[in-house]
């Protein structure tokens, strides 16, 4: 089995790695893509990946941490056009700087055999409780930062022909805006929905993220909320088996299983790991009507296409 989606190089996993990752081959699991959400967090996934066999890294900057630049103290064009200017106070320079070191250090990153993926990469306007960043807020001057963003490791995901892992909460129309808008640069990448909402009603005014997932061939994550989640039950039911494809999350997206015996429902206790993937399986074969055998080889050869892995 083929997890698209753990985060083996955040902290809950620290001195752990080995362990976890042994854990999930007993259960079956192979195979794992280890996403970057900033710049430290993507060397670490290159770290893990060039340790162990059938791990591999993406590297990107979560939208999410894109707060940490403040964009919106300094006036700016284009990503193109940043550049120290005389006339900038010390502090925006100061701001300038770090935005094209950590894109520069995220481009070297991509040279790695190792790395698949440009990822986990998009736009997110969930207010998050729990961050460390102070007063953190979502405004449309840091909406326009996560898009600059998002078009900028677009950009390398088609540079380097890596495959581009997106994220996206509560922001569709941001994010289908951006792919419709750069499609000669989007259609050119393999690309997939990570953790993807359970998005398939028609409005008339937006496609559903499954229609155009469906037009342009884009795959699609499913996690742990699958096992307790009813709309995203109903949604992987709609889901084209060959744009499937499983992934944890882990540390996060705990699944839930019910008791044979007297129907309790069981929960694991945090952290999420790989090895638990097959219960997302399980899950996702029961509700659409296969086996898991034939779900477990279908997802996996998806994963291994929409990462160029043979």
């Amino acid at each position: 089995m083929f997890d698209t989606h753990c985060h083996l190089n955040f902290k809950a996993f620290d001195g752990k790695v080995d362990g976890v990752i042994e854990s999930a081959r007993n259960a079956g699991v192979n195979y794992f893509v280890v996403p970057g959400t900033d710049v430290e967090s993507s060397k670490k996934a290159v770290e893990i990946a060039e340790k162990f066999k059938g791990v591999y890294a993406a590297v990107g900057i979560h939208p999410h941490h894109i707060y940490q630049y403040q964009i919106a103290k300094i006036k700016y064009q284009s990503f193109d056009k940043l550049r120290i200017d005389p006339e900038r106070s010390r502090m925006d320079q100061k701001y300038i700087l770090n935005i094209k070191n950590d894109l520069i250090q995220i481009e070297r990153l991509l040279t790695s055999t190792k790395v698949v993926a440009v990822g986990e990469v998009g736009i997110d306007r969930h207010i998050y409780k729990n961050t460390k960043y102070q007063d953190y807020n979502i405004g449309e001057n840091f909406i326009d930062l996560q898009k600059e963003f998002f078009i900028e490791q677009l950009k390398l995901a088609h540079k380097y022909k890596k495959t581009l892992i997106i994220h996206n909460r509560e922001a569709k129309k941001d994010i289908l805006e951006v792919l419709s808008n750069d499609q000669q640069l989007a259609i050119n990448n393999r690309i997939v929905f990570h953790c993807c909402e359970p998005d398939f009603v028609e409005t008339g005014h937006a496609p559903s993220l499954l229609r155009f997932a469906k037009k342009h061939k884009i795959y699609i994550g499913v996690d742990g909320d699958v096992t307790y989640w009813k709309e995203k039950q109903d949604f992987v039911k709609k889901i084209p088996l060959e744009m499937l494809v499983l992934e944890t999350d882990s540390p996060f997206i705990l699944p839930r299983l019910n008791r044979d015996i007297g129907k309790q429902e069981k929960h694991l206790k945090f952290p999420n790991e790989p090895k638990n993937l097959p219960l997302i399986a399980s899950c996702i074969a029961a509700k659409i009507g296969i086996s898991l055998d034939k779900l477990e080889k279908i997802t996996e050869e998806n994963s291994k296409k929409l990462f160029g892995i043979s």
